[in-house]
């Protein structure tokens, strides 16, 4: 997986200008060239296994595209990004290579690794027609397996940079003439692959195989972002009327535990697959006995971690900045209450908002005292601290600032993964994922009903969720948009890309001119900034950090991330064009309107 640090525009689709023609010509190395594994169904498998397996990168390692796309948003802050970061991100400037440490460069991850998850789709699109298949089912099982997994980045792609080059079809030689293509035309055909996949897809599967329920789930979401809300509703209600239903009752390895609830059971990593967890319809299996080959090994680190949440979520009550009231460091990384809280690094560092406002405290399950670490909860476990036992103390840090990164409230039925082989440093360990599961499609219908207008079908919806979580319900005329942003964050806090979401959000409010907002001045006016300045105080107050070593703060043209400097300039017989608010616009060319 090291190679996903480099980007994938430069080093593995550009290559380099200087290649002779002989290189150009296609060449089977050994056995295992593409023109003798890719001639049969059980060469394709391969391809498909791989790309389940690039679903890693989503939400494994410290420094993965689920904390990045939540560390830029109203549900927390990059508080272990370094300065550059942030700096460049806010201030019109292009980043590209900012530093030699790229686990630091968020913003060009995801450009990165999209387009290297989406090799493989096109590789099988490409060839679907070099195999004498069994017959027409067998054939577009396989085609509508590749169009989801492409699918799903592109939508991850234009609802984070917006304007992408749109690359449909395999690469077997440099390429330097790649041009953007508009949003708009890539969600269309993404929509119409889509359409096709959900005909073909098996309705039953193994755990962590597609099916006809993961496409219409991801199908919703790309009808909502094509301001398709009817067919939204039709896509959610496939799901909803699926082999599915909220798990309401106890189950799983915890069910006997009377001090646990139905949500930790339903975020136990072992509980996710679990024949009776009917809430799951899409997953990556991740298992510690897995051949090591089998392993989601980590983005960065290039080694195995497994599920790294605690990592990513966690504060930094173990540091040496934890001071007692001796001055001395209270704190140790091993012991008591490291094999629960973990090493913490507070590299998404949740916002006031998610941690303390947005919750019915007396009622909801999902805030319930058994399912959290709340500061008090947290002690001096340094056996030699005078304060060895009692709950950390603020006041007695170094300095108050340190109280940002290591002591707040931790979620700790979403973040509580235990290492089946604990190493020096207790990162997670291994375990299942949700990608999508039935929660997220009823609120996504709610969203469809929303738009609609039809606001009681919308709070039927967003009751679904509310009601098992143990909240009183909600009318019609409450229903916003900032309410149902709200359930989301209560119900898929660390689940959901939510940066793409707000800026997908964006993008509909933009299109149909709501609450003022519009495409011609989309940079400078829109949802996802209004409501990331209302809601974390991190952003509207420039709050600053002691790792970041600079303020907090966002910008409305920040709703698109830049494209990377680098994959610009490499693309020297084409045009990719850069956001506007970032430098380089100047060399823009209208996008691309139509896919070949």
């Amino acid at each position: 997986m090291k190679i996903i640090k480099n980007y994938l525009l430069v080093l593995i689709i550009l290559v380099t200008a200087s290649c002779s023609e002989d290189y150009l010509e296609t060449k089977p190395l050994s056995f295992y060239a593409p023109e003798n594994v890719y001639t049969n169904a059980e060469g394709f498998n391969s391809l498909l296994i791989t790309m389940k397996k690039d679903f890693a990168i989503v939400g494994y390692d410290q420094f993965c595209i689920m904390a990045d796309q939540n560390a830029y948003s109203d549900l927390c802050v990059p508080a272990s990004y370094n300065n550059l970061t942030i700096r460049d991100l806010v201030n019109s400037l292009t980043p590209a290579v900012t530093t030699g440490d790229t686990r630091f460069q968020f913003h060009n991850r995801l450009f990165d690794q999209a387009y290297y998850a989406v090799r493989n789709p096109n590789v099988l699109i490409s060839r679907i027609d070099d195999v004498e298949w069994k017959n027409e089912q067998e054939k577009n099982f396989f085609l509508a397996s590749a169009y989801f997994y492409r699918a799903y980045w592109y939508y991850f792609l234009i609802n984070t940079y917006g304007d992408v080059p749109f690359i449909g079809e395999e690469l077997t030689g440099p390429k330097l003439d790649f041009y953007t293509h508009s949003r708009w035309t890539i969600l269309n055909k993404i929509q119409a692959d889509m359409e096709f996949a959900v005909q073909w897809l098996p309705v039953n599967a193994n755990p962590g195989e597609i099916t006809r329920g993961a496409a219409n789930h991801l199908l919703t979401k790309i009808y909502l972002a094509n301001t398709e809300f009817d067919k939204a509703i039709a896509s959610a209600t496939a799901v909803i009327d699926g082999p599915y239903a909220l798990m309401r009752d106890r189950f799983g390895s915890y069910k006997n535990d009377l001090g646990r609830n139905v949500f930790w059971d339903l975020h136990r990593v072992e509980n996710i697959n679990a024949p009776e967890n009917t809430e799951t319809i899409c997953s990556l299996i991740d298992r510690f006995e897995a051949p090591e080959n089998a392993q989601n090994v980590g983005i960065q680190s290039g080694v195995y971690r497994g599920n790294t949440l605690p990592r990513t979520y966690n504060c930094q009550w173990w540091h040496a900045t934890t001071l007692d009231s001796q001055g001395k460091n209270g704190t140790i990384g091993s012991g008591a209450q490291y094999d629960t809280l973990f090493r913490g690094a507070a590299t998404a560092r949740p916002s006031v908002y998610y941690l303390y406002e947005i919750w019915d405290h007396e009622r909801d399950l999902r805030r319930a005292d058994l399912n959290w670490v709340d500061p008090h909860e947290i002690m001096y476990n340094r056996t030699t601290s005078v304060d060895y036992g009692k709950p950390l103390n603020p006041n007695y840090f170094a300095s108050v600032i340190d109280s940002f990164s290591n002591i707040y409230a931790i979620p700790h039925y979403k973040t509580f993964i235990p290492e089946q082989n604990p190493p020096g440093d207790a990162f997670g360990g291994s375990g299942d994922t949700y990608i999508f599961r039935l929660a997220g499609t009823y609120l996504l219908r709610a969203e469809a009903y929303f738009w609609k207008g039809q606001l009681d079908l919308a709070a039927a919806d967003l009751n679904m969720v509310r009601q098992r979580a143990g909240t009183l319900p909600i009318s019609g005329s409450q229903v916003t948009i900032d309410e149902i942003f709200d359930e989301r964050a209560r119900e898929l806090f660390t689940e959901e890309p939510r940066f793409a979401e707000l800026t997908r959000v964006s993008f509909i409010m933009a299109k149909q001119n709501i609450g003022g907002y519009s495409l011609n001045n989309f940079h400078q006016s829109n949802y996802f900034y209004d409501r990331s300045i209302s809601t974390n105080v991190f952003w509207r107050t420039n709050f600053q950090a002691r790792f970041s070593g600079e303020p907090f703060r966002i910008a409305p043209y920040n709703v698109l991330w830049p494209i990377p400097e680098t994959v610009i300039t490499a693309n020297t017989k084409g045009v990719i064009n850069q956001n506007v608010g970032y430098s380089g616009t100047e060399n823009n060319v209208p996008p691309l309107e139509v896919i070949e």
